[in-house]
């Protein structure tokens, strides 16, 4: 019998309850349920935004309809046949904050979708393309970003002219400078997880790890300011309209009517024509930012953060 050899190696048992470490694949998403204020938020917005699209056909009047030719009277309180009262130029209220619904929301969503096509892929473009590609690309951003809104707005519509096809560029492509600097913030917050990591040791290319890694986490604060980001882009439209560079008259929408009929203020005998334009925008804001705040509340605070 010989002696044992000490330079052998002793393999041990494998043991099933041994459990090994891996690195981990993107973390699952968790299925949004509103709460009470996101109910609140989703009806009042589901309701404009109706309005918005069937507007134009349950309107009582045309938008520039003149259905009391014989009393010709600006500012005329509540009455049969005008629910909200008549303005400046005895034009149902109603019906022209209908048809203002469908321009502004429209151009306002146009603007935005624009916004984040453009913010998106850019952004997302320079998390993953390298330092030199990033840096060019935010050195970009940021002296676009660094100009006032309402006033790069002003000088674009003033040189071009005011359509809405140009309102909707102008909106996209100012406010496509904020959507590059969140969506940028967040793709280079996911490229150095663990499962970013783990897909490109398996050999992953680029666009697999854009559209299975980076995007569903980056999902879901994207959309929420994207809801956000709508916001701002009604109230630029609407100022823009306010100052008399947005959609034209006779053409209606909720900036350029509270600015036809600011005169009820002082002169008139109903206030109904400035004072349920602007309510008009502010519920519709209102409402899209509860359902912001409750996403975020949903995502433990960090989409706001993020935002």
């Amino acid at each position: 019998m010989s002696a044992p050899d000490h330079h052998e190696h002793i393999v041990a048992p494998f043991d099933a309850s041994v459990s090994f470490d891996e690195l981990p694949d993107a973390p699952p998403s968790q299925a949004y349920w509103p709460s009470a204020t996101g109910w609140i938020g989703i009806a009042i917005t589901c309701f404009w935004f109706l309005i918005a699209i069937f507007g134009p056909w349950l309107a009582p009047y045309g938008e520039n309809d003149l259905p009391f030719p014989d009393d010709y009277s600006e500012f005329q309180a509540s009455r049969e046949g005008a629910f909200l009262g008549t303005d400046v130029e005895d034009r149902d209220v109603m019906s022209r904050i209908m048809y203002g619904a469908g321009r502004t929301i429209g151009i306002a969503f146009a603007a935005t979708l624009l916004a984040y096509f453009v913010g998106v892929v850019m952004g997302i473009g320079a998390a993953v393309s390298g330092p030199r590609v990033d840096m060019v690309l935010s050195r970009i951003n940021d002296a676009f970003l660094s100009l006032p809104t309402i006033m790069l707005g002003l000088v674009v519509v003033a040189a071009v002219g005011s359509s809405i096809p140009v309102l909707i560029l102008t909106a996209g492509f100012i406010y496509a400078t904020v959507v590059f600097r969140l969506s940028r913030a967040i793709g280079m917050e996911i490229m150095v997880m663990d499962f970013v990591e783990a897909a490109k040791v398996r050999g992953e290319g680029r666009w697999w790890i854009i559209t299975r890694e980076i995007w569903p986490n980056a999902r879901m604060p994207l959309i929420t300011d994207f809801g956000l980001r709508l916001i701002y882009v009604i109230l630029f439209i609407s100022s823009l309209s306010f100052l008399g560079l947005g959609v034209q008259p006779p053409q209606a929408d909720w900036g350029s009517m509270v600015r036809e009929n600011l005169g009820a203020l002082q002169f008139g005998e109903s206030k109904l024509a400035v004072i349920m334009p602007a309510l008009s925008i502010a519920t519709l804001t209102v409402s899209i930012n509860l359902i912001v705040d409750d996403v975020s509340a949903h995502g433990g605070g960090k989409l706001s953060k993020r935002m």
